[in-house]
């Protein structure tokens, strides 16, 4: 028979921290500005720094990664394919940002997402609701390469497929491995704190 040995923590203490974490880095002076790398190296936008951008965007804004973390949250239900499609939509979403710039509110809208992420985890909201969602923040994303040439686009439209497919597939990994740990009290727990969050950025993001 074994115990758990005094000091460690399950995957479903993890799974509760993740989020906290990534609120306390939320706070910091920088973390509105972070997610930019071109910005933060300022670098010159060409298909090598495009790819690196891309990339590098998802994991460092802290809204569009916890949004892809929660994402896998959902994802624990359903197929791996459902994921594709979210993938795809996102990328959609960016294309459209590139010919119809300037949504109003968006960033606030985005903010919201994570409500949203929220209500279909405890109250159990219609999934699809997603997709809007997603190519939303695919549409945000393709906010900062706007006036940049043809290639460096494509490199960073890559860079963000590869990056937010990669999130998903680690996190779920995660998830399903150790879905006896994280159980449904951690799951809501998550949820909650998603909830809180998204709500005090989206005010954040009207008023600010």
């Amino acid at each position: 028979m074994t115990s758990a040995l005094p000091g460690r923590r399950g995957p479903g203490f993890l799974a509760t921290l993740l989020p906290a974490a990534l609120a306390i880095l939320a706070l910091l002076p920088e973390a509105a500005h972070a997610h930019h790398l071109m910005h933060l190296l300022h670098l010159k936008p060409n298909p090598f720094t495009g790819l690196l951008s891309g990339l590098a965007h998802p994991v460092l804004g802290p809204d569009h990664l916890l949004f892809l973390l929660a994402l896998s949250l959902v994802g624990l239900r359903h197929r791996s394919s459902w994921m594709l499609a979210l993938l795809a939509t996102g990328l959609g979403g960016s294309f459209l940002g590139l010919l119809l710039p300037g949504l109003p509110a968006a960033e606030a809208l985005v903010s919201f997402s994570l409500v949203l992420v929220a209500l279909i985890l405890l109250a159990g909201w219609d999934r699809r609701l997603l997709l809007p969602a997603i190519a939303l923040h695919g549409y945000v994303l393709s906010g900062m390469v706007l006036g940049w040439t043809a290639a460096p686009i494509a490199t960073y439209l890559i860079g963000l497929l590869i990056s937010q497919g990669a999130l998903l597939l680690v996190a779920l990994g995660v998830l399903r491995h150790s879905a006896a740990a994280c159980s449904a009290t951690t799951r809501h727990t998550m949820a909650a704190v998603l909830l809180g969050l998204g709500a005090a950025w989206t005010w954040s993001a009207l008023v600010g």
